[in-house]
């Protein structure tokens, strides 16, 4: 049983900074790719951001700049560094990983986080 517990939304005003984390936890042999997602009202579930294995990064272009995402391998956990938030990152975060489970990759969601930027 795989788990992905994420940790750090909240209310911000604009200008402000939040950090999420997301960690893995059960039977983990390997992660491939994580990032994270997000899901406006009325919206479909966007990427945010993603990191591979071996660091390689790809962000949405409306993020870029302001947003970095990292991992640590060894606690098999995710981050998202959010500055500079607008009014238009207010969304629920989802954090999302490809986890080796018998002989390939399933994709495994957490349950959520919401951020909402406000003044």
């Amino acid at each position: 049983q795989v788990q992905l517990v994420e940790s750090g939304g909240g209310l911000v005003q604009p200008g402000g900074s939040l950090r999420l984390s997301c960690g893995a936890s059960g039977s983990i042999f390997s992660i491939n790719a994580m990032g994270w997602y997000r899901q406006a009202p009325g919206k479909q579930r966007e990427l945010v951001a993603r990191i591979t294995s071996g660091g390689s990064t790809n962000y949405a272009d409306s993020v870029k700049g302001r947003f970095t995402i990292a991992r640590d391998n060894a606690k098999n956990t995710v981050y998202l560094q959010m500055n500079s938030l607008k009014f238009e990152d207010t969304a629920v975060y989802y954090c999302n990983a490809e986890i080796l489970y018998g002989l390939r990759y399933n994709d495994y969601w957490g349950q959520g986080t919401q951020v909402t930027v406000s003044s």
